[in-house]
């Protein structure tokens, strides 16, 4: 059946199974990229204020 399908169908086929994994792997970069954003940015986000995190430190030694 498969073979049926794939067999010579005008170059469409041999383009497919060329682009096919090249667009998996575009997509699961983009997705890598994206998630690695997202922690980046979680990462600024709790370091650009350290102090509003720590308890005040007693005055008065």
């Amino acid at each position: 059946m498969i073979a049926a399908i794939l067999g010579h169908q005008g170059g469409w086929d041999e383009a497919l199974l060329v682009l096919v994994p090249i667009a998996v792997f575009v997509g699961l970069l983009l997705l890598a990229n994206k998630r690695a954003k997202a922690i980046q940015a979680k990462r600024l986000n709790g370091q650009a204020h350290p102090d509003a995190s720590d308890p005040p430190a007693p005055e008065g030694d």
